[in-house]
């Protein structure tokens, strides 16, 4: 029987680690351990802040919660660096528990990787990509722009028709991208956010809330964005809080400008602010 070739973990990035290892991983880590490094060990090793450590005890998996967000805020994390992580802290355990597992993660990953790439002439999207929204030119010649993409859940739908009155019906007259009111109904979600974050919107706004910690597609919207490059510097995501909230502000945000709704001294400043902040070239 043929060996399989060695893998060098060191070149492979992190989202190689599936929902399974991950959740695995965490029943071994989110147990707080007074003889073994647990999660707020790792989360001091990949560099979060004491203040930030506090916040992650708050959730309810805070371990798959500091892998996500070193995931996304280091470029360079790569499962090798995670399993040297926990070699160093002395976890050998986990490493023996798992590697099986994370091995044949990776091996997916790679093999997924060497499918071949769809070229655009018959990328299936592409004819989409030509009329995704209502005022699209139906021949794909001019698409619809928008000065800033809203990532929201539907629970803050509300604030969202506040935002649209205070930004779009006024003198600002600045044209938003709202999902559920501007995207032609039948086209994969995940496909068109992308084009419409990526190309057609100058900034997105992300309407904070609980419920926005939770969402799925928020949380997609929101890590795409910052994944863009040299996007990110160019299309500044801007927070926005508008309601009290239970839970941490999310950690991924924490060094972006926030615009805060709820202080009573500032709201008169609120609207002005923001407009000004999408209305810069």
């Amino acid at each position: 029987m043929a060996c399989k070739p060695k893998i060098d973990f060191m070149t492979i990035p992190l989202k190689a680690l599936n929902f399974t290892v991950r959740k695995r991983l965490g029943l071994y880590l989110n147990p707080r351990n007074v003889v073994a490094a647990d999660w707020a060990t790792l989360a001091e090793m990949m560099g979060f802040s004491y203040i930030e450590i506090k916040n992650y005890e708050k959730r309810d998996a805070p371990f798959e919660k500091i892998l996500d967000d070193w995931e996304s805020q280091c470029p360079d994390a790569t499962v090798g660096k995670f399993l040297s992580m926990l070699e160093e802290a002395g976890r050998h355990d986990v490493v023996t528990d798992h590697i099986d597992l994370i091995e044949e993660d990776v091996r997916k990953y790679l093999e997924k990787m060497k499918e071949p790439v769809q070229v655009p002439d018959i990328d299936s999207w592409t004819p989409e990509k030509n009329g995704i929204t209502i005022k699209d030119d139906p021949s794909g010649n001019v698409p619809e722009t928008f000065d800033a993409f809203i990532c929201y859940c539907q629970s803050d739908i509300e604030f969202v028709h506040e935002m649209i009155r205070q930004l779009e019906q006024t003198d600002h007259r600045l044209k938003l991208c709202v999902f559920d009111r501007d995207v032609l109904p039948g086209t994969c979600v995940w496909t068109i956010t992308s084009e419409l974050i990526e190309k057609r919107c100058k900034r997105m706004v992300v309407v904070i809330s609980d419920d926005y910690l939770e969402s799925e597609a928020c949380d997609f919207q929101t890590k795409f964005a910052l994944s863009l490059s040299p996007g990110a510097q160019k299309k500044r995501l801007i927070p926005v809080i508008y309601k009290t909230m239970k839970k941490p502000f999310p950690s991924i945000l924490r060094f972006l400008t926030v615009c805060d709704y709820t202080r009573p001294c500032t709201q008169s400043w609120f609207w002005v602010r923001l407009a000004k902040a999408l209305s810069l070239p």
